[in-house]
């Protein structure tokens, strides 16, 4: 989770929106109730940006790595063949989290299954599914021609019990569906539930966060959402739900008192970034905004404070 949730980490000290393609049907019925965190990338928005290549160069955790890594052990180029590339994470009881991928592109099932069969790599049925093996570890199924479910076993038949009907889908989770209906179809977007968001907000706000507000008000947050926007230099904008309008505003004068606290030891770079991101909140909203041209955003991902936040 800790890996996954990088971007999340990063957006909460620089805290966007060109509009994308939102998850496919064939996508959403995947997703289990349960989830942790989602988070949702639109390629082409990706590589039409240098800033967007760099930050996902950085930052990438060596789990998502992995991924693309068996994508393209299928013959499928992430940089060529992928226009979107959806990862959740949920809680699957017993087991403790689970991560799957979903892909959606140009590539063909057919071209695809082609390619294993050569290899000599046959399926393995799970129920109506055909599961096959794609090396280090991890499965893929095609939810439709251009739509590849992977991960390893247990995240993958998860994820197909949902879709089946054997445990609940992600519809059925109204506070993460409510929340992902804002954001579904931006560049790139994350949701979190609200233990994840409890734990991104305490290490956004460092020290701030042991002052006994926080301790009151973190059961009061109820999940979490980001988008990010690269098409004119880079828009982050972050929304924290809240059960009231009154933990709303606590938690932006506790992001305040911590934005002000970390610009005492930071570089003058960093001074500039924190200048840059507006805190208020709206209703039951924390609201957070984030913006800098393409220069200023490659400076700060050389700052000391940036390379803290995103390990």
């Amino acid at each position: 989770m800790k890996k996954l949730a990088i971007l999340s980490f990063v957006a909460c000290l620089f805290l966007g929106t060109v509009w994308a393609m939102p998850l496919g049907s064939s996508v959403r019925t995947v997703i289990p109730s349960e989830i942790q965190q989602l988070i949702s990338v639109d390629y082409r928005a990706l590589h039409d940006s240098p800033t967007a290549m760099q930050l996902k160069d950085q930052v990438l955790p060596e789990s998502l790595k992995q991924f693309e890594s068996a994508l393209k052990a299928v013959g499928i180029d992430s940089e060529r063949d992928v226009d979107q590339l959806t990862f959740a994470a949920y809680h699957a009881g017993k087991q403790g989290v689970n991560v799957v991928g979903m892909a959606q592109g140009s590539f063909s099932a057919k071209a695809v299954l082609k390619r294993m069969k050569l290899k000599k790599i046959m399926p393995v049925k799970y129920r109506t599914s055909d599961l096959y093996a794609m090396g280090n570890g991890m499965i893929m199924n095609f939810l439709d021609e251009n739509t590849l479910l992977f991960g390893d076993d247990k995240a993958v038949k998860g994820a197909l019990d949902a879709r089946d009907g054997y445990s609940p889908a992600l519809d059925q989770n109204s506070q993460m569906s409510d929340m992902m209906a804002s954001v579904d179809g931006s560049p790139v977007w994350s949701l979190l539930d609200q233990q994840g968001t409890q734990n991104m907000m305490r290490s956004a706000l460092g020290d701030a966060s042991k002052v006994a507000d926080y301790d009151t008000v973190k059961k009061r947050l109820l999940g979490s959402r980001y988008t990010m926007d690269f098409s004119s230099g880079v828009n982050f904008n972050l929304d924290v739900i809240t059960s009231d309008s009154i933990t709303a505003a606590t938690m932006s004068s506790l992001v305040k008192a911590g934005m002000l606290y970390k610009k005492m030891n930071a570089s003058p770079v960093e001074k500039t970034a924190i200048d840059a991101l507006t805190v208020d909140s709206d209703s039951s909203e924390l609201t957070m905004h984030f913006k800098a041209d393409d220069k200023q955003f490659q400076a700060l991902m050389k700052s000391d404070l940036f390379a803290a936040v995103s390990k």
